[in-house]
């Protein structure tokens, strides 16, 4: 059973730092693109950040640009996402996805990712 698992969400201060880490089981998925994406009460999912199969290529949305890196390490079939400069306005759940695409870059479109973690709760406070 292919599993991914959030973990480091929490509660921060504004301008403080968290990092969260995806951890992959069932299967590997160093050869295919994983990203993160983020829901905040009330709103729609939005893409955060995406990365390649080998973490050669990287995207991230305008909203955390310069503040928020992602990041993988293919020996543990985990990915990371380094969030500093944290602002209230980036609590929300944050969920890992992981693409079954060989070989593409990376995916901004949460359809392009067949697997999803459970999601791990992000609150900024002012």
């Amino acid at each position: 059973q292919v599993r991914l698992v959030e973990s480091g969400g929490g509660l921060v201060q504004a301008g403080g730092s968290l990092r969260l880490s995806c951890a992959a089981s069932g299967r590997t998925f160093n050869d295919a693109p994983m990203a993160w994406f983020r829901q905040a009460p009330g709103k729609e999912r939005e893409f955060v950040a995406a990365i390649n199969w080998n973490g050669g290529s990287t995207k991230a949305a305008d909203s955390v640009k310069g503040r928020f890196t992602i990041s993988r390490d293919n020996a543990k079939n985990t990915v990371y996402l380094q969030m500093n400069s944290l602002k209230p306005e980036d609590t929300a759940v944050y969920y890992c996805a992981a693409s079954t695409v060989v070989g593409h870059t990376y995916y901004t479109s949460g359809g392009m990712y067949a697997y999803w973690g459970q999601g791990t709760q992000v609150t900024v406070s002012s």
